[in-house]
């Protein structure tokens, strides 16, 4: 997702988010690292796909299941993965080159942002307040990197 955006004062932004599928390390998040692999994930969805198969095979003929069953099945199959996809970290850089006089440096802003349909509603305000004000906002999610 990339947008170029022109300051009041000139300048041209890039405006760009890009989906991360590891969370970003931050010094905040320290303390809630501490999985140290994938198995006990892997392992509760093979629990899970072993006793949905069960459920099906072992249920004798005479008995009716209704179609909302199967799709509540599906659901809560779905729930967790489909969270996990919509609830990743985005890195969203706002950055430019400066002027072509010189009297405004180069600039890169850089923050994260969590959810998909969070972060193209973030962009946009980011890109009206360059539009505005020449800079994002200081008490939005970007923060200018030297």
């Amino acid at each position: 997702m990339n947008r170029l955006v022109r300051g009041e004062d000139g300048r041209h932004w890039v405006v760009r988010a890009q989906m991360e599928w590891r969370a970003p390390a931050t010094a905040d998040d320290f303390e809630h690292d501490v999985a140290g692999s994938y198995g006990p994930g892997i392992a509760m969805i093979v629990v899970m796909g072993i006793l949905v198969i069960a459920l099906v095979v072992w249920t004798p003929d005479v008995v009716k299941v209704p179609a909302w069953v199967m799709l509540a099945l599906l659901l809560v199959v779905l729930f967790f993965p489909l969270r996990w996809i919509l609830r990743r970290p985005w890195t969203v850089v706002a950055e430019t080159e400066g002027d072509v006089a010189g009297d405004r440096p180069s600039e890169r802003w850089v923050g994260t942002i969590r959810g998909m349909f969070t972060v193209s509603g973030e962009v946009k305000r980011i890109s009206k307040t360059i539009q505005k004000h020449s800079l994002p906002d200081f008490d939005g999610p970007l923060h200018p990197v030297e």
